[in-house]
């Protein structure tokens, strides 16, 4: 009888199982759910550049690719325009919370777009040189005096850097005429037909058409201005209101992928290929003349920051110079 009262019944054990079930199916889930949060947890942030294929934006591939940006907890949707103006736009209706673009850019912010710099990433104009004919006339700077050397548009970095050039040889502003064609095909058939004498373009462009025997270099703008911000973060003022820790970890991994870029050239090279369309000597050649360009802590520069303010005037971007200070803020660096 005493055996009896501790007797366990067929139903009792069916409930038993079922409850070490549940038990050990809720064990289960739990500890999937553990390894699964930081994947899960990964903030998600649009990102875009201002043109696909410049090795400028590289970092963002590169930072992608190693798991840098994953490392530190976010998910990058990256996407490509055609140019800073098409880019300001998406900032504005909000499609993108992040984008890589110039340092003129920033007089958008003047106009009263909704946006912020929050750092500087490169510096000199190294990615921009002046390529001619190889086969022309025209061997030096000096032998660009009244001649026609195609821009992007008018307004543009390209079109002031041509100005600027003419400037300091003493020709004035118009000096070399500054000739606006659009993108980078239309003007270098132009080259080939003879109808501008020379191109704004960037390095690997023109390192093409050197080694095809089509072009020279003959200027590089970074010999002109020393003290400049060639490109820029944004971010929008939604961002950083409401997620101003997604803002300062995206410059971390960001600068980190820059370092990594530094530290690793044949990784580089190989991103930089896909990303220009590039073949393994061009993108080399370029990764050894625009990292320098690179920066590695996005502070902004005062004497950099009073060219630019100068270049909106003269870009005729803005009637009056800007307060500098409202455009741009190093809050999110630390």
């Amino acid at each position: 009888m005493h055996a009896n009262r501790h007797h366990i019944g067929p139903k009792a054990m069916k409930a038993m199982s079922r409850g070490r079930f549940a038990l050990l199916a809720g064990a289960a889930l739990a500890a999937l759910l553990l390894v699964a949060s930081p994947a899960s947890a990964a903030e998600t942030l649009r990102v875009g550049r201002a043109v696909p294929q410049a090795f400028s934006f590289v970092p963002i591939d590169v930072g992608i690719k190693y798991g840098i940006f994953k490392k530190h907890g976010l998910e990058i949707e990256s996407s490509a325009f055609a140019g800073d103006a098409k880019m300001q736009q998406a900032l504005a209706a909000d499609s993108i919370d992040i984008a890589l673009g110039s340092g003129p850019a920033m007089a958008f912010i003047a106009k009263g777009a909704p946006i912020k710099a929050v750092a500087a990433f490169a510096d000199r104009p190294l990615l921009l040189v002046v390529a001619v004919r190889s086969d022309g006339s025209i061997k030096t700077v000096a032998d660009l005096k009244g001649k026609r050397v195609s821009v992007s548009t008018v307004g543009s970095l390209t079109y002031w850097l041509v100005n600027e050039l003419s400037r300091q040889q003493g020709w004035g502003p118009s000096g070399i005429i500054a000739t606006p064609l659009g993108g980078m095909k239309g003007q270098i058939a132009a080259l080939k037909r003879k109808d501008i004498d020379g191109m704004v373009t960037e390095l690997s462009t023109a390192f093409t058409l050197q080694k095809r025997g089509e072009g020279k270099i003959i200027y590089q703008f970074g010999d002109l201005v020393k003290d400049f911000h060639i490109h820029v973060v944004f971010a929008t003022n939604k961002l950083i209101a409401s997620r101003p820790d997604a803002v300062r970890t995206f410059l971390k991994a960001f600068f980190e992928s820059i370092g990594y870029m530094r530290a690793h050239k044949t990784d580089t090279v190989q991103v930089a290929m896909g990303v220009m369309e590039a073949d393994e000597d061009i993108a080399g050649r370029v990764y050894d003349a625009l990292m320098p360009m690179f920066q590695a802590n996005g502070k902004f520069d005062p004497k950099a920051l009073a060219v630019l303010k100068r270049s909106y005037v003269e870009l005729k971007l803005l009637d009056a110079a800007p307060d500098m200070s409202k455009l741009y803020t190093e809050a999110y660096l630390k």
